[in-house]
């Protein structure tokens, strides 16, 4: 598997995640609940494969540098709005502030990775290396997404 094509399916699950529940109000707290629960897994999981594996391999050229850089902050800031998240009821007013600053922030590291990362990546690393990046992230992801179903 592509590395950039494995990234770029993870993130249009999550876009489709945050949209359903974008669509939700005080009282669909079940509806919260569910998906931001599927939303804050794949997050999780997406956050692991890209700074244990991807971004590592990018960091190590100069051009790319303050790239992952900044992007090792764009996930902090995301955790820790989800850590506020997780201390906030579903049904709380603030809720749905809390999750669309959340929601914003992820589109726009979405959008920035899709675009200038994703350039840098391609000059970079040949084909090979993303599949082999990619595959590396792949059995990585089924690894994580096994412990967190234990």
């Amino acid at each position: 598997m592509d590395a950039l094509q494995l990234l770029k399916d993870d993130h249009d699950k999550i876009k489709k995640i945050l949209s359903h529940i974008e669509g939700t109000t005080e009282r669909g707290v079940k509806t919260r609940e569910e998906f931001y629960g599927k939303v804050k897994a794949e997050l999780l999981v997406h956050e692991a494969i890209e700074e244990e594996i991807l971004y590592p391999a990018l960091k190590e050229h100069p051009k790319a540098k303050d790239l992952v850089l900044e992007a090792y902050e764009e996930h902090n800031v995301v955790d820790m709005v989800m850590a506020e998240i997780d201390e906030t009821p579903f049904d709380d007013d603030t809720w749905g502030a809390k999750f669309t600053v959340m929601k914003e922030n992820l589109e726009h590291h979405i959008e920035e990775e899709e675009s200038e990362m994703f350039d840098q990546c391609r000059q970079i690393f040949d084909a090979q290396e993303l599949q082999a990046l990619g595959d590396e992230m792949e059995a990585r992801k089924e690894e994580l997404q096994k412990q967190s179903a234990a």
